[in-house]
């Protein structure tokens, strides 16, 4: 279960179709003609987790108005992903990943390093499609704090 898929600037992206946390089916396709952040977190409701998933939703609109659409994957069930939905009130989708293989393909699953000790789990990883759907960047090891203005920097969002 090691991490050797790395995605890079350039290529195309593995793809998913993966229900949102209403249980609708969201796959990249849906924001063709749009960029779109493809932001994979280890679980709802953790300090980093909800740091930068409400840093993504404080910044949304000029995302948007940027032309780009946000979305996030993790292994939490349907419904976890709509509790934290709601209690966070997060407004962009947020898409269940409970056997991890979406995470996988994407090269957001492997061995990590948490308190010292090492673990096989979700690395935090971001990845930006182009309009075009073809991966723009692909950034492993996130840092949840201050993860969206480098982000929205390099987006010109």
């Amino acid at each position: 279960m090691a991490d050797s898929i790395h995605l890079s600037a350039g290529d195309a992206h593995p793809g998913f179709a993966l229900p949102d946390a209403t249980g609708a089916v969201v796959r990249p396709e849906d924001f063709a003609g749009r960029r779109l952040v493809v932001y994979f977190y280890p679980a709802a409701f953790t300090p980093g987790c909800t740091t930068e998933a409400c840093d993504f939703r404080d910044n949304l609109a000029s995302l948007q108005a940027a032309g780009v659409a946000v979305v996030g994957i993790s292994p939490d069930t349907v419904a976890r992903l709509a509790e934290w939905a709601e209690a966070e009130q997060l407004s962009f989708p947020l898409l269940s990943d409970e056997d991890h293989a979406v995470a996988s393909a994407w090269g957001a699953w492997g061995a990590k390093v948490v308190n010292g000790q090492e673990r096989i789990g979700l690395i935090r990883s971001t990845f930006v499609l182009g309009p075009d759907g073809r991966v723009e960047s692909a950034e492993y090891g996130v840092d949840p704090n201050g993860h969206v203005a480098r982000l929205r920097e390099q987006l010109a969002a």
